[in-house]
């Protein structure tokens, strides 16, 4: 066989020197020939693809054919249509045995395979198509048309030109994208097939080979940001009438395993074929594949595309790829050795599923004006910058949140989004998450290889408990860092430095002793705050391994939140705290506020703090807005939301102006002009929805503009490096900093662990657990304050929670004690029931302060 028939149709052009992505579409009179012999090329690799084909179908005609992939061979296997299909490839791309037509098949089997009706017709229309159907069904004949279906739908160049739109999409065609579809899941696949197509060709980085085709008469000029050259409901209308033919929708399914190679080969110069005929195993993994290699500009297209589509067609297109990602995950068995980051099928997948959540974020509710004014001054960066130039070392790459490209591209954020057309949690893959090596993933994060995929680019499909599991490796990996630049500095500067963020605290004295030496650090070296911290009670022996700065956390919240400071203002009706707009304290308090929030982040410490919604979403570079005072307001939100429905006259019954009052501290009314002049400005039907707009913007961000501020950058000054914003949602911090208000002791004791001779069946466990059981709510939060130095559940719920019962000797009168950095109750074997409820009620109740044991 010649050996220039068997070149790979996806070689590298020798005369290519352009990046990846794409020819220059100004192409030198020799780069078109070698694209002429680069079509040669592929209609000889075809033309050998289908030979293998009918070799192993209909076989050569020879009864003592000993080839083994010919079914004229006895020991050959029957394949059904699909086998032959890839088994075809396969045997192409090894340069398999390919038999000659013996004499008494020359007849037969070569007249099937130059048989070609239309073969004129190298494209689709939907009249084109419904004219063969109508031949076809005259005849009832439908081989013609699955022909010519298998030619078209196989080869880029054709699907370009098929359905094409003869203008520019109106607003009333896109609207129609939103119309109920009740197409197979096929359907949406061939569907957003068509789309990716359309996307290489209107993208500045598809191939000169798409862009050749693309030309002439069916050129419909310079597309917008959202529109593509497809008619979509044609594309829909042809569909619902093919696919209720079995072997049509065969046809389709083969011509896109044949398709998909082609298509990401000529995006990434690489080609790959799968093995198992079937479609979750090989059309939809290379489908995923071609369409992940697509230029970011013809993603970006494909995401406001699909953002025009339904709640239902987005839901549908979102469990197609979830269905492959789960179906990968259960079928392998991956591990540490066996990573789930190297499985393209997954990677793609996942990749594509990126595309349909910015689609879900962008056709739902959005807000992309109300954003929060960036800090005036820079916050300052860790000490690592001065570290490397002081060892003459340039840095590698610049500090500061990621940003994702497609986000950017798209000009949106998750943070815009008031209420997607699906929930964000349907697009967390819970197989996905459990095989998923955190800490491999997390280095491939930071390390921002090509080769490497790494899960945390794609944070949606990730549970907190996970998200929350990377954040940890980043908070701890930058403590070691801190703590190396510190040993260096020592070397270097001779300077004895602490490698730690040490803190000593008097009890009684908590708040002025804290915030004093952090008001410090904050000013003379805030890179600092990003050591470990080291808490230490004057007078007390407790070292600090995580408990006791759990218990200094709790004690200086209790403080900060408590009413008679002014600091924060708390509704009884929501049992939410504000800030007060009155406050006495200066800035500097506040943002020392933001520092304890943030260090307990960075320390992983829950918090029992009580805010609305909206101050994570402000954390998050988010304003306020009126639908954030349902939750941080409900009185004032009814009101405005009657307002703004009342039928009647509102100039004339309400007789409200543009000035509204507010009360201090100590109870003295204090007016605001939400307009120049505003008690003279009466809220009429008209301008009613502005009057709302900006009473919402006074409460939730003028009036304590210069106390969130403050808050806001001493928060950032913890955790301006950390991916914090670009793994979390805004419900999502709250969570992390609050844990989960779901105290599920059930799935607590189903977690916990035995030491020192006791077990799950020791009889002081079973009467433990049953007098655990029987407490009351708040003696519940005790004993989980007294044994974890917190009285919430971590992110994930109590199950979560690594708990060990050790045993403390035998029956006495001492009472349990506990190791809270380490979640560890060490509990005597006392020798009744009811004696065990006494000792540990008055353990939980009385206990406060630290010890050695």
């Amino acid at each position: 066989m010649n050996s220039d028939e068997r070149d790979c149709e996806c070689a590298l052009p020798q005369a290519e020197t352009s990046p990846a992505g794409g020819y220059d579409r100004i192409q030198e009179e020799s780069d078109i020939e070698n694209t002429e012999a680069s079509r040669m090329k592929r209609a000889a690799a075809k033309h050998l693809i289908e030979r293998y084909y009918h070799q192993l179908t209909e076989g050569c005609g020879n009864d003592s054919c000993s080839n083994a992939w010919c079914s004229s061979s006895r020991g050959s296997h029957r394949l059904d249509n699909n086998a032959a299909a890839v088994k075809a490839l396969e045997l192409y791309k090894i340069n398999a045995k390919l038999c000659d037509p013996h004499p008494s098949k020359k007849g037969t089997t070569m007249n099937h395979c130059v048989r070609d009706d239309f073969k004129d017709v190298n494209y689709l229309t939907e009249e084109k198509v419904y004219e063969i159907l109508h031949i076809c069904g005259e005849k009832e004949d439908y081989s013609p048309l699955i022909r010519v279906i298998g030619r078209v739908f196989s080869s880029a160049e054709g699907l370009v030109q098929s359905f094409r739109r003869s203008k520019p999409p109106t607003k009333e065609e896109l609207k129609s994208l939103q119309s109920k579809d009740e197409d197979k899941d096929e359907d949406e696949e061939e569907a957003a097939a068509c789309s990716a197509a359309a996307m290489e060709e209107d993208s500045p980085g598809s191939s000169s080979r798409l862009d050749g085709a693309a030309s002439g008469d069916n050129d419909v000029g310079k597309l917008g940001p959202d529109e593509v050259s497809v008619d979509i409901d044609a594309v829909r209308r042809v569909y619902q009438r093919l696919l209720s033919n079995g072997n049509i929708e065969t046809a389709f399914l083969n011509a896109l395993v044949y398709l998909s190679p082609n298509v990401e080969c000529d995006l990434t110069y690489h080609n790959v074929y799968s093995r198992d005929p079937n479609y979750l195993e090989i059309a939809l993994p290379q489908f995923c594949r071609a369409m992940s290699k697509l230029p970011l500009p013809a993603l970006a297209k494909l995401a406001r595309l699909w953002s025009h589509y339904s709640a239902e067609q987005i839901h549908r297109i979102m469990e197609t790829f979830q269905q492959l990602i789960t179906y990968k995950v259960v079928s392998n068995e991956f591990n540490s050795r066996n990573l789930v980051n190297d499985d393209d099928a997954v990677v793609a997948a996942t990749k594509c599923l990126k595309i349909v959540y910015y689609a879900n974020v962008m056709g739902g509710e959005v807000d992309t004006e109300h954003n929060e004014e960036e800090d005036e001054e820079p916050i300052p960066e860790s000490s690592e910058l001065t570290l490397q130039e002081l060892l003459g070392e340039e840095r590698r790459n610049k500090k500061g949140p990621r940003v994702d490209p497609l986000e950017t591209e798209l000009t949106i954020r998750t943070s815009d989004s008031r209420r997607p057309l699906i929930p964000f949690e349907e697009f967390v893959n819970e197989p996905l998450n459990e095989v998923l090596e955190m800490d491999k993933d997390y280095t491939f994060f930071k390390v921002e290889t090509e080769n490497k995929f790494s899960f945390m680019t794609c944070p949606f499909i990730l549970n907190a408990v996970t998200k929350n599991l990377g954040l940890y490796y980043d908070n701890r990996i930058r403590m070691y860092s801190e703590r190396r630049i510190t040993v260096l500095y020592s070397l270097v500067q001779g300077q004895q430095l602490n490698p730690y963020l040490r803190l000593k605290v008097r009890r009684d004295h908590i708040i002025d002793d804290a915030l004093v030496r952090l008001e410090m650090i904050a000013m003379e070296n805030p890179a600092d705050l990003k050591k470990q911290l080291y808490v230490e009670f004057e007078g007390e022996q407790g070292v600090d391994e995580g408990g006791v700065s759990k218990e200094f956390f709790q004690l200086v919240v209790e403080e900060i939140f408590n009413p008679d400071i002014g600091m924060f203002a708390y509704d009884e009706r929501t049992k939410m705290f504000w800030f007060n707009p009155s406050s006495f304290e200066n800035e500097g308090q506040f943002t020392l506020i933001g520092i304890v929030l943030g260090l307990a982040i960075y320390n992983n410490c829950i918090l029992d703090v009580h805010f609305p919604m909206v101050v994570y979403r402000k954390l998050m570079g988010k304003k306020g807005t009126f639908r954030d005072l349902a939750d941080s307001n409900p009185v004032l939100y009814q009101s405005l939301k009657e307002l703004s429905e009342y039928e009647g006259s509102v100039e004339e019954d309400m007789m409200i102006t543009f000035q509204i009052s507010q009360t201090d501290l100590f109870g003295n009314p204090l007016m605001y002009d939400l307009r120049e002049n505003g008690d003279q400005i009466p809220v009429t039907n008209e301008n009613r929805k502005e009057f709302v707009a900006q009473y919402a913007e006074y409460m939730l961000n003028k009036s304590v503009e210069k106390q969130f501020k403050a808050f806001r950058r001493g928060f950032h000054m913890v955790t301006n490096e950390s991916p914090l914003k670009y793994l979390f949602r805004p419900e999502e911090i709250e969570l992390l900093i609050c844990g989960s208000r779901n105290l599920d002791f059930q799935a607590l004791e189903e977690t916990t662990e035995y030491d020192g001779g006791y077990s799950r069946d020791s009889r002081i466990i079973k009467e433990f657990w049953e007098t655990l059981h029987s407490f009351a709510e708040e003696q519940k939060r005790l004993f989980l304050q007294f044994t974890t130095g917190t009285d919430r559940a971590p992110v994930g719920g109590l199950g979560k929670l690594k708990m060990i019962i050790a045993k403390n000797g035998p029956d006495t009168d001492r009472l349990p004690t506990s190791h809270t950095c380490f979640n560890v109750l060490l509990l005597p074997e006392y020798d009744t029931k009811e004696k065990l409820r006494e000792r540990l009620l008055k353990a939980i109740l009385y206990a406060k302060g630290f010890g050695m044991l």
